[in-house]
């Protein structure tokens, strides 16, 4: 081999680039699979409270990125989940220690403010007052005809009454003691009621089952000073 060939395969080697399996002299991390860290935590007692009136003023589960934001936008200052699950515990432990009638608790995903069960008796005494001292005789007496005969149509309720029920029949879906259950198979289809829940609860029932008499439950309602 001559000189040259070998002086020129020399200088190949020298100048021929770097392999792509050859690492890199300083590597750089991508940023992206750097973890974040998660917002400095802010002073316990700046969140309780505003967490305490979220859960009271909310009608469903709020979730712990529901509250996180909220928190933010109000402080200004973003905090981490793990606070509000830490502000939650102190929370509870304040009603327990003060023998409170409510608690915090994980429902659906979510944070809700719930009484203790030794207290429903009392929140069911409530409801059925409330119901009963608050509604009109026909508003009972449309409530009885819906209670036995459900599912069941205005046009149903109004031929058996003999006069409209529309504003009475709001009236008791407002006292949330009716609902709507769906939509009659017939010439326009219109909407059927029935009872709620907190029917049975307002009149000590179990079920739909385990309505009285007729004649009976009239003299229930009646014994409730309507």
């Amino acid at each position: 081999m001559s000189v040259e060939a070998t002086s020129q395969d020399a200088q190949s080697t020298e100048t021929a680039p770097m392999s792509k399996e050859s690492p890199s002299a300083n590597p750089q991390p991508d940023p992206e699979s750097i973890p974040q860290p998660e917002h400095d935590p802010v002073d316990l007692t700046r969140v309780l409270a505003p967490i305490e009136a979220m859960l009271v003023s909310s009608d469903r589960p709020l979730k712990v990125a529901a509250i996180t934001d909220a928190m933010g936008v109000f402080l200004d200052q973003p905090i981490p989940s793990a606070q509000v699950a830490e502000a939650i515990a102190t929370l509870n432990t304040q009603y327990s220690q003060q023998g409170r009638a409510f608690t915090i608790e994980e429902v659906s995903g979510g944070y809700r403010m719930m009484t203790l069960p030794e207290h429903a008796p009392v929140i069911a005494a409530m409801h059925r007052s409330r119901a009963t001292t608050r509604l009109s005789k026909p508003a009972l007496e449309t409530l009885a005809i819906i209670a036995y005969r459900q599912p069941v149509t205005r046009a149903e309720l109004e031929a058996i009454r003999g006069v409209a029920c529309g504003e009475v029949v709001r009236t008791l879906m407002e006292r949330r003691l009716v609902k709507i259950t769906g939509r009659a198979e017939e010439l326009g289809r219109p909407m059927l009621y029935g009872t709620t829940r907190q029917f049975l609860d307002t009149f000590g029932l179990a079920s739909v089952k385990d309505l009285p008499k007729p004649e009976d439950f009239a003299d229930q309602l009646n014994q409730s000073g309507v």
